[in-house]
């Protein structure tokens, strides 16, 4: 009797518990009758990964930041890449600008004249105006701007063989009013030119020219080999502004032969 009366007792409890206090049980409303389903609990659904929304990047983490597995790391120059080539660039950049604020230089006035020994006799005469051009050798004449003179002149002559001339200008500012006489070799007149202006021809070497590297050099009547034995060669220049001319007498291309030469430089009004 006791034994029933128990079942029966447990049998009232377990009717009157809520299904919807299980975990994982779903209650319904229905007619009185007790739930008779589980709630759908399939494992291949919830384990699956919700996909991420249409306005996220795939490549980007949880955050919303850009995965670092698959971000581009910006290109880094290696030493000596890109370095050389601005440095190169800003160097020709000021070149250019620096050859554009000098005027552009006119022409000389050439002449000759058949005075030869006329000039030769009254040259010997004077001092430091007969001097010998030794073979292999340049002779350049440093000629400053004058403010109390607008051109300068020059007329030179040699003995028995012709001799390279040519002039230049250099913009640096003048420091001293001399004329000044420079002697060097074809090869240390070279070492002295190391940034040239514009591109370099191969040039002919019986013509004596040269290139000019100093980037405050202008070239007025470039380097070749006159017939200053046979006729006087004469000439001025007005001057483009201050600076120094250079009269460069080249001797450079002869292997055996010294050159006598007879010059003379002066200003005009």
């Amino acid at each position: 009797m006791e034994r029933l009366d128990a079942a029966s007792e447990l049998q009232s409890r377990l009717s009157s518990l809520s299904f919807s206090a299980l975990p994982g049980v779903a209650s319904e409303p229905s007619d009185g009758s007790a739930p008779d389903r589980l709630h759908n609990t399939d494992l291949s659904q919830s384990s699956a990964q919700p996909e991420p929304p249409a306005d996220m990047d795939p490549t980007e983490g949880e955050s919303g930041q850009p995965s670092e597995g698959n971000e581009a790391a910006p290109a880094e120059l290696a030493p000596g890449e890109g370095g050389e080539e601005e440095s190169s660039t800003a160097g020709s950049q000021r070149s250019a600008e620096k050859k554009a604020k000098t005027p552009p230089l006119k022409p000389p006035t050439t002449w000759t004249s058949a005075a030869l020994k006329e000039l030769k006799s009254k040259l010997r005469t004077e001092d430091d105006s007969m001097v010998t051009v030794y073979r292999g050798d340049i002779m350049t004449v440093h000629v400053p701007t004058n403010p109390e003179a607008k051109k300068v002149c020059w007329e030179f002559a040699t003995d028995g063989y012709d001799i390279g001339f040519g002039i230049y200008f250099d913009w640096t500012p003048v420091t001293s009013r001399s004329i000044t006489v420079h002697i060097s070799e074809s090869s240390d007149d070279e070492d002295e030119e190391e940034e040239p202006e514009g591109p370099v021809g191969n040039g002919d070497v019986e013509k004596g020219s040269k290139s000019q590297a100093n980037s405050n050099l202008a070239e007025i009547l470039p380097v070749y080999r006159q017939d200053s034995h046979t006729a006087v060669q004469g000439g001025s220049h007005d001057f483009p502004g201050e600076g120094t001319y250079l009269l460069k007498f080249d001797n450079s291309y002869s292997l055996w032969r010294n050159k006598t030469l007879y010059y003379r430089v002066y200003y005009s009004a």
